[in-house]
């Protein structure tokens, strides 16, 4: 019987170049395998116990003779790249047409009707870097008070503001004014809030960023959970990027360390349901910035706390690791990468050593957890739970 799953999702960890990787100018694309061949093999010795190396050919993991986890990949269904689709597709929901993109910047009625509402100029406008930006434009922004829209590859519509030029409340309520906008036709996946803080020279973007999501279009497997009576606590930007939809218990991080700390916090409780976190570092600081080095310590680090988790689990608990895309930091782009993601599986009650192979869609996770859980959830997907389960 299960009656819980901690669901880790390592933002942008990918293992690979899908089949379309080309069309998103992605081909060669490989984070986990370009990093461990960048740096000379990563060590990443609890995952690999669990199977990473058995997933696929990644330089400098190796295969193991006897997993201790289940393991496998997966594809992607849905259009796009970024974290609101391939969250929403782990949950169960595919889409069919990817949301908008701006690489040439905003059209010039959008913005314009955008700083009517907020009573205010912007800078900026444009796909950029986050901290490239701020560098760019924060000395203009400091004398002005202008807030800076910028974009990415990405669906994003970001507003950039010191701290101390515009405080944060005030920078949430411009970016729910954003996402108020930001409908049919330009409904982009999020409305992202960069806050910094520094000075000339010396600008910093702080922990208090927040993400202003869609509402997914459709019940997700959160729904269903919560539904079944059973807890959805979600960890990081979980919430945001579900829009609270389906969520009954919420927290937010300052980094992966910290996230790590409140998912096992979670886990010490009588919670019984889903605990769903994301691990954003990976992508954030280190994949859009193409730092190599910064990307694979942090790989070590998360690594490094795996046997705290497995500590911590219940005999009728699941742990599932897995990622939501690629960010590729050893490729000239400092977008996310269209890739196959890792999928670990852990629990008194699983098999080890089963290869699950290459899944389809992201969806079949999201399909195993409802079956796992005894949850009828009308969500795309296979379930693979009868393959795993002892």
């Amino acid at each position: 019987m299960i009656n819980r799953v901690v669901l880790i999702v390592m933002d942008s960890v990918g293992i690979g170049e899908l089949p379309d990787a080309h069309t998103y100018n992605d081909q060669g694309s490989d984070t986990l395998g370009n990093i461990s061949k960048a740096i000379g093999g990563l060590k990443l010795p609890n995952m690999q116990r669990l199977g990473l190396g058995n997933i696929d050919d990644i330089k400098g993991i190796e295969p193991v003779d006897a997993p201790e986890g289940s393991y496998g990949r997966s594809g992607e269904m849905s259009k796009g790249k970024d974290t609101t689709t391939g969250h929403w597709e782990i949950a169960g929901l595919i889409l069919e047409r990817p949301f908008p993109t701006y690489p040439n910047g905003f059209p010039k009625e959008l913005i314009e009707e955008f700083e009517r509402r907020i009573g205010t100029k912007t800078l900026g406008n444009k796909p950029a870097s986050g901290t490239a930006i701020i560098e760019e434009l924060g000395d203009e922004h400091v004398k002005t008070g202008y807030p800076i829209v910028y974009t990415s590859a990405d669906s994003v519509f970001q507003i950039a503001a010191h701290e101390e030029v515009i405080p944060l409340e005030r920078l949430y309520e411009m970016c729910r004014i954003a996402r108020e906008m930001l409908v049919g036709e330009h409904g982009v996946g999020r409305v992202i809030a960069r806050p910094f803080i520094g000075t000339s020279g010396n600008y910093k973007r702080t922990s208090n960023r927040r993400d202003f999501a869609l509402k997914p279009f459709n019940k997700t497997l959160l729904n269903y959970i919560q539904e079944s009576g059973m807890d959805v606590c979600a960890v990081g930007k979980i919430e945001d990027i579900y829009d609270g939809y389906g969520i009954t218990k919420a927290v937010h991080t300052k980094n992966n360390m910290d996230g790590v700390d409140k998912t096992i916090e979670y886990m010490k409780m009588n919670t019984k349901g889903l605990i769903f976190t994301n691990l954003v570092d990976f992508d954030m600081l280190y994949g859009h910035r193409n730092d190599v080095q910064g990307y694979a310590k942090a790989l070590m680090d998360f690594d490094a706390r795996i046997p705290e988790i497995i500590d911590n689990l219940r005999d009728d608990d699941v742990l599932i690791i897995t990622a939501d895309h690629g960010c590729d930091p050893t490729t000239e782009s400092t977008d996310h990468s269209r890739e196959y993601i890792p999928i670990l599986v852990y629990g008194k009650n699983i098999k080890s050593g089963v290869n699950l192979g290459t899944r389809k869609t992201f969806a079949d996770i999201g399909k195993t957890i409802a079956e796992l859980l005894n949850v009828n959830a009308n969500i795309n997907g296979e379930s693979f739970a009868k393959e795993i389960l002892k």
